[in-house]
């Protein structure tokens, strides 16, 4: 009989950031996970002013359409939202 190889763990340095279904977060977590991104990106929404509700309802739209994700990155303990990436590698517009 053979004997199958135990697979090894995954070496931390190799691992990848996972992606979080955003409805599976309790409404209070996604609420501060979108506030502490929209916080810390310095984006420049130009001539008008955004309050930070403003803000955070945007991402929370984009993340309801699919547009954006979020990934729990195991190596940083970090959590960011990005643009989601279509089948095929591209990231969806």
């Amino acid at each position: 009989m053979n004997e199958v190889p135990e697979s090894e763990p995954a070496d931390e340095d190799e691992q990848e950031p996972l992606a979080v279904p955003h409805g599976e977060l309790a409404p209070e977590t996604l609420s501060r996970v979108i506030e502490s991104f929209v916080l810390r990106e310095g984006t420049d929404y130009g001539a008008a002013e955004y309050s930070l509700a403003q803000k955070v309802a945007h991402v929370r739209g984009q993340l309801d359409r699919g547009d954006a994700e979020i990934y729990f990155d195991p190596k940083t303990e970090t959590i960011d939202i990005r643009p989601a990436v279509r089948r095929g590698g591209s990231r969806r517009r």
